[in-house]
């Protein structure tokens, strides 16, 4: 059985392999159009398909050395190939690359579920068609950020398989699961980071703030508040980005939220999303400037990947982790829910995280806990805000009142 409960016969996997062979080909056809010397068109990708599906049947049916044969095969054509584009000073290998993966693609197509063929496939055709736009990312990421990149995932290469995946001490803390989430936290925030580079300064303070909400709305904020103070003129676009960087907090602590504990996601996800909308609504009410360019984008976005902030997550998690144990023990929830408002001024990604990371022990009262953060988070955005811009005070307290209070229904029907 594979995907939405569909019987995978070899029939329709033969046709898998050739569609996503003929997807590869079709790109590098149009590569051809330009003029441009290619390995491999529309008609060779659907056949290194098809010939990569036949070797996988002859090895599922016993025929041990038809892939390597086969793999081997495909890789002398793409040798043969790279040595004429050398001879013509084209040294560009994708091509050939692609060739292989192509054949890879379509034996797995035969030998295993069929939804790791589709996105290696479509994973291999996006890489192929999307040139321009990611030499574009790579041109737009400075030394300092790819060298700070690369130090985060050596670091998390070496250090995530060597931790211990067990609980030490009476509060659980167990560090292989600690970093895990470092990562996961990290990843999202590198995601919305790159983004942002690449269109923030394109569509203006609305798309920053959206953007830049995936890796921190609170500093998305207080950037937008400090514009907002520096140029009054754009104080109504720059509350907008604020309030739309507040809405994408829902939606990443609720991607979050799937990922550490699936198990709750059932209680969390409407509120989250509701909450969202309404933050999307009223940034959209702000009216009365036209979007603003990228000569007033934000630009001080830290890199996410950056070791120093990594660190400084993961303890945050387990200081928070141990507070709350004692908190419990000794005040009860009133004390939790005392811990959670003030957390809010503070970063409620490892306070939220820190509830949630063992499905066993979650309590219906972490749901208002985790609620009355993000509340309190919000009501400190609205302040900051206030406190940094100057012309747009109505409207960021009206904007951020009725985003607060709509939070306490979702909090008192979690009691």
């Amino acid at each position: 059985m594979g995907l939405g409960g569909i019987e995978w016969t070899v029939e329709l996997r033969f046709l898998i392999a050739l569609g996503l062979g003929f997807l590869v080909g079709l790109e590098r056809e149009s590569v051809k159009i330009d003029r441009k010397l290619v390995f491999g068109g529309v008609r060779t990708h659907p056949i290194i398909s098809l010939f990569g599906f036949g070797c996988g049947l002859l090895h599922k049916e016993g025929v041990a050395f038809a892939l390597p044969v086969g793999l081997l095969a495909v890789s002398l054509l793409a040798g043969i190939a790279y040595v004429a584009k050398i001879r013509v000073e084209r040294f560009g290998m994708t091509s050939e690359i692609s060739a292989l993966l192509t054949f890879v693609t379509g034996a797995l197509a035969m030998l295993i579920d069929v939804w790791v063929a589709m996105a290696l496939g479509i994973l291999n055709t996006f890489l192929l068609s999307e040139k321009a736009m990611l030499e574009s990312y790579v041109e737009r990421l400075d030394k300092t950020d790819f060298l700070a990149t690369v130090k985060f995932l050596l670091v998390t290469l070496i250090i995530l398989p060597a931790l211990p995946n067990k609980e030490y001490t009476q509060f659980g803390i167990n560090p292989a699961k600690i970093w895990f989430i470092v990562v996961i936290v990290s990843t999202l925030g590198f995601v919305g980071y790159l983004l942002e580079k690449k269109f923030g300064p394109k569509l203006g303070l609305w798309m920053s703030g959206t953007l830049g909400g995936i890796v921190s709305s609170t500093a998305m904020t207080l950037s937008m508040g400090r514009l907002a103070s520096q140029k009054p003129e754009y104080g109504k676009s720059a509350l907008q980005g604020a309030l739309l960087a507040g809405s994408v907090m829902y939606l990443r602590v609720l991607i979050l939220i799937w990922i550490v504990n699936e198990s709750i996601i059932g209680i969390l996800w409407y509120r989250l999303l509701i909450l969202s909308v309404v933050g999307i609504v009223l940034a959209l009410r702000i009216s009365g400037q036209k979007p603003v360019g990228s000569e007033s984008s934000i630009r001080n976005l830290k890199n996410p990947f950056e070791i120093r902030p990594a660190l400084g997550f993961a303890l945050l998690f387990v200081i928070l982790s141990v507070i709350i144990n004692l908190i419990r023990k000794s005040a009860g929830n009133v004390g939790l829910i005392g811990l959670s408002a003030l957390v809010g001024f503070l970063d409620v990604d490892p306070f939220i995280l820190s509830l949630i990371q063992n499905p066993a022990n979650f309590e219906t009262i972490f749901v208002s806990a985790i609620l009355i953060a993000l509340m309190s988070n919000t009501i400190a955005k609205g302040i900051y805000f206030v406190l940094l811009s100057r012309g747009t005070c109505k409207d960021t307290i009206v904007s951020y009142a009725i985003l607060s209070l709509m939070h306490l229904p979702f909090i008192f029907l979690a009691v």
